[in-house]
């Protein structure tokens, strides 16, 4: 016995028993990594067009993941000229034999994910049986309709008092993350576990956030009616998420697809900070928002738009304020999914795609859109940032000096030529080829797909 009077746990006494020491007679077996999962994230500010390049490997895979946001992402996939829009659910989903997890990661407004799910089923047969081909992770927060009325509070409290707001989607995604990260959020394991209390501890939610801000309206019974009505019908789909993510990559060989959603720019820790998302949109929020550990993740795949974009305030070092933004925009076709507000456009920024392979560890890029430059007789691409007449060998943290970083281009020739019609490399006009190796080379991430077009068969695939 111990001295507390606890019992010795059983390998104190076995160690005892072989005087303190002594090696066991078979040691335990190494256990195998396991399954590789691969990842497909945003190099920039979101809308590079992640969606069609996760449609795309998702037709060879078994499952499809989302780890972190909310319906503040917008992920486009055309099949069989019908357009998928999609906001929560995986886009994988898309391909019938695939099961869709949403990980601890993300938070869930469920009106929004029925909605969508819905929405997404009747225009075509891309969604069928959908219902079963979900897993839901226990773990997920959930974000209620007052988190979205705060947040528009919230915007308009920053606008009153600073001028400005951060430009977010109104989804209730950073009131519900600060919810987690205080403590008081409520969870799906919370809602199937007992409504009763769930409907206690929702009610103390709503309060202290009535408190907070006296002008906002909740109604409390109607919320709880609603999450009522949705428990019977997730439940089928809710797992533990820690172990059904472990018996994933430790069961038999399994191809995983993990969708970033949002993009490295945004991330709450290493995008432009404050203008950013309120998660890890980069590689590390993989293994937070999945429950599983870095040794299991295999390829990292960075999807860049050859030109750059974003939606609401915020640095934008290679932004065009000018016919060549607007006629990108235009070409483009430059509105957000989500919001439908209108991007801001400039020119293809690598001092920004190489620190994003900085955090990420990109084995391999997709460059999306490329048949938008088609009509430039020349193209510029960001190559260094001066501050102050000093070139800085780095991204700078701080939103005032990146908004005084001047930009070295390289000017490459553009091709004047159609290329939405390519199905190769070979295919693509000589500049154009010329205009990708030269994003290899200065970034030193090969690259392994180039988008033409919207379709899933407009994606050029080089090795």
């Amino acid at each position: 016995m111990s001295k507390s009077g606890c019992q010795e746990p059983a390998a104190t006494q076995a160690a005892s028993r072989t005087g303190g020491g002594g090696s066991p007679t078979q040691r335990a077996p190494i256990p195998s990594v396991g399954n590789r999962v691969t990842v497909v994230l945003g190099a920039q500010w979101g809308d590079e067009g992640k969606g069609k390049v996760v449609d795309l490997l998702a037709q060879d895979a078994d499952m499809v993941c989302r780890c972190q946001g909310g319906n503040n992402a917008g992920h486009t996939v055309v099949v069989d000229s019908v357009e998928y829009d999609f906001h929560l659910l995986p886009s994988g989903i898309i391909n019938p034999k695939v099961t869709a997890f949403i990980g601890n990661g993300v938070v869930i407004h469920l009106p929004g994910l029925f909605d969508e799910a819905e929405m997404n089923e009747r225009k075509g047969n891309g969604l069928k049986g959908w219902e079963k081909r979900l897993i839901i992770s226990d773990r997920a927060h959930i974000v209620f309709d007052f988190h979205q009325a705060v947040d528009d509070i919230q915007e308009q409290q920053r606008q009153d008092q600073a001028g400005k707001n951060l430009g977010t989607t109104k989804k209730g995604i950073g009131p519900v993350y600060s919810a987690k990260a205080a403590r008081s959020g409520l969870r799906i394991c919370d809602l199937l576990a007992d409504f009763t209390k769930f409907s206690e501890r929702y009610k103390v939610l709503a309060q202290q956030y009535k408190s907070t801000y006296p002008t906002l309206k909740i109604d409390k019974e109607g919320e709880l009616v609603k999450l009522k009505d949705y428990v019977e019908r997730i439940k089928p789909m809710v797992r533990d998420g820690v172990h059904y993510m472990y018996e994933a990559l430790h069961g038999p060989t399994k191809k995983i697809l993990v969708e970033g959603a949002n993009a490295a720019l945004l991330d709450i820790d290493f995008g432009t900070y404050p203008f950013v998302t309120s998660s890890n949109c980069t590689v590390g929020g993989v293994c937070t928002g999945l429950g599983m550990p870095p040794q299991n993740v295999g390829d990292v795949f960075g999807v860049v738009k050859v030109y750059t974009t974003r939606v609401g305030i915020g640095a934008f070092p290679s932004e065009q304020c000018n016919e060549i933004g607007e006629l990108l925009q235009t070409r483009g076709k430059e509105m957000g999914v989500t919001t439908g507000r209108k991007r801001r456009c400039g020119w293809l920024d690598l001092v920004l795609i190489k620190y994003a392979h900085m955090i990420n560890g990109f084995t391999a890029l997709a460059l999306t859109k490329l048949d938008i430059l088609d009509v430039f007789s020349e193209i510029k691409v960001g190559v260094a940032y001066k501050v102050d007449n000093q070139t800085i060998p780095y991204f700078p943290a701080n939103q005032e000096v990146l908004q005084r970083v001047e930009v070295q281009y390289e000017t490459l020739p553009g091709w004047k030529s159609d290329t939405s019609a390519a199905r190769s490399f070979k295919e693509l006009p000589e500049n154009a080829q010329k205009y990708v190796r030269f994003i290899e080379e200065h970034v030193g991430v090969p690259v392994k797909w180039i988008g033409v077009g919207k379709s899933r068969e407009s994606m050029i695939q080089l090795f």
